[in-house]
């Protein structure tokens, strides 16, 4: 297995939703231990398949110390989130150089196809949580940048646009 490169914004595919997943296959397993290479190479605590070109609704998240605790989730939906938020600095390989800070739920429920095939629901907390919610905001077309106001969103593009 590799490691694959993320597409650059303003690639397309990076604002297009992503296909849901039917059945988890090898391919799909080739897949994931892919995206966590390249998570583990970048160094990230997640990725969605879209960055790396890949237009399924997969990601995984790893947001443990130790490493080697990837969860592993094909067509992941989030069905309830706290009302305590969490600010934390986020960032996206295919825009290198620039990052926001962002308020988000500081937990979440998130139900999704687990690498067995089964229906799997979990609450996630703090840095995992954050994670999930960036990686949905992928497979749904979107950047964290677009939870920023027009102006910080503005800003952060001039920015790494001056970068390239």
């Amino acid at each position: 297995m590799s490691v694959r490169p993320c597409i650059p914004w303003p690639d397309r595919r990076l604002r297009t939703p992503a296909d849901p997943v039917t059945d988890i296959t090898a391919e799909i397993h080739a897949i994931w231990t892919d995206m966590i290479n390249t998570m583990e190479a970048m160094p990230g605590v997640g990725l969605a398949a879209p960055q790396i070109g890949v237009m399924l609704r997969l990601a995984v998240v790893d947001a443990s110390d130790a490493r080697g605790q990837a969860i592993r989730m094909a067509n992941p939906e989030i069905i309830d989130a706290s009302a305590i938020l969490r600010e934390h600095e986020e960032a996206s390989p295919n825009l290198p150089g620039v990052s926001a800070r962002l308020k988000r739920p500081r937990g979440v429920t998130i139900r999704f196809l687990n690498d067995t095939g089964k229906t799997e629901t979990r609450d996630l907390v703090g840095l995992w949580s954050t994670s999930v919610q960036h990686q949905v905001d992928h497979l749904d077309g979107k950047m964290y940048f677009d939870r920023l106001s027009k102006l910080k969103r503005d800003r952060l593009l001039k920015r790494a646009q001056k970068i390239k």
